[in-house]
């Protein structure tokens, strides 16, 4: 029978004490922003010290680089599980399980709201972050679940039911068209109603079925 070896309980515990910081952080920056969240203010929430914190991250960027792309990370994640539920099967009816998945990707989640507050900070004012903090999070998140629904579309076209030339243009055009024009993708106000999510939706899909349906 394997021994655990007592050096692997400082590991565990480090990476506990970082994940414990990282979520703090997120409902940090979520809650007052970026510039209005000090290192006190997460190690508060943390309920650990700042020097903990610094034993972690050099800095206050480099916590909230290491928040937002890790979120991003779990946003794609959940993207990829509703791409396949919705189009990894067989497909009676495309517009159906599209509008199903444009539905889904649009509503409201509360459990990532802390992460599109990051996200809205970052697209409202891009000079304040660094390229490559940017280049990361969008790699990490958007890219990632683009290019699952690239692959998607990819495979409906080999089955004939899309006409897609280039899958990952495709993927970025559905997901432009299932967003109304001053609203981007799963970041509608958790207000919002199940049908004016479900009524962006299906106009998004119509629009893209109009340019992408077999000819």
């Amino acid at each position: 029978m394997a021994t655990t070896r007592s050096t692997d309980r400082p590991s565990r515990g480090l990476a506990a004490k970082r994940s414990a910081i990282v979520i703090a952080a997120r409902r940090a920056f979520g809650r007052t922003g970026y510039l209005g969240t000090s290192v006190e203010m997460i190690a508060a929430e943390a309920q650990v010290s700042t020097r903990t914190i610094y034993n972690h991250f050099l800095n206050k960027e480099e916590l909230f680089a290491s928040v937002t792309v890790e979120s991003s990370g779990e946003v794609a994640v959940a993207r990829e599980r509703l791409i396949e539920r919705r189009l990894g099967g067989r497909i009676e009816d495309l517009e159906a399980a599209l509008v199903e998945l444009a539905y889904e990707w649009l509503l409201p989640d509360e459990s990532f709201h802390d992460h599109f507050v990051l996200v809205r900070e970052i697209r409202a004012a891009p000079d304040r972050f660094p390229e490559e903090l940017q280049k990361a999070w969008r790699e990490a998140g958007p890219h990632r679940a683009r290019r699952a629904l690239a692959d998607q579309m990819e495979r409906l076209t080999g089955e004939g039911l899309l006409q897609v030339a280039d899958p990952m243009a495709a993927a970025q055009h559905f997901t432009a068209l299932i967003t109304s024009a001053d609203m981007l993708p799963s970041e509608f106000s958790l207000s919002a109603g199940p049908d004016e999510v479900r009524a962006t939706a299906v106009a998004g899909v119509r629009a893209f079925l109009y340019g992408y349906l077999p000819r």
